[in-house]
């Protein structure tokens, strides 16, 4: 059985909290990253998914380590089985994962405690192209805007 940090080695989470009431998507960051635990490795490129992935992580598996690395509560986070991101990097490939907060407000106070915080898309300027990139597939598929990955 892997252990968290194993299963963070190989796979990234984007976590979000969407009101539904004020169409307010929201995402955590990091620094300039919107992803969990770390950003993507560097000269990591977008990939198909491979067919075999060795050791394989189911997202329920992902969602326990990084609810356990960031000190959140595993019942308030949902997996986006639409969302299936990767990344090819060095030392392999590289999953990204949806996790949507299903909270009735962000949980600003747990995020903070992280040292990240909450933002709109709209405050995203800074970030990696490719994670800019995957910040707005989240925000199409939440919102149903058309389009895929924008480049």
């Amino acid at each position: 059985m892997s252990s968290g940090a194993e299963i963070l080695d190989r796979n990234r989470v984007l976590l979000t909290h969407f009101d539904s009431y004020s169409a307010a998507l929201l995402f955590a960051r990091w620094g300039k990253t919107v992803l969990a635990p770390a950003a993507l490795p560097e000269g990591a490129t977008p990939m198909e998914p491979p067919a075999v992935v060795e050791p394989a992580h189911e997202p329920e598996a992902v969602r326990a380590a990084i609810a356990q690395k960031l000190n959140l509560s595993v019942a308030e986070l949902n997996i986006d089985a639409q969302f299936n991101q990767w990344f090819q990097a060095e030392g392999g490939p590289v999953r990204v994962h949806l996790l949507r907060f299903n909270t009735f407000e962000a949980p600003k106070k747990a995020i903070a405690e992280t040292e990240g915080v909450f933002k709109p898309i709209s405050e995203m300027r800074g970030g990696a192209k490719e994670e800019l990139s995957l910040a707005r597939e989240v925000f199409n598929l939440t919102l149903g805007a058309p389009g895929g990955r924008a480049c």
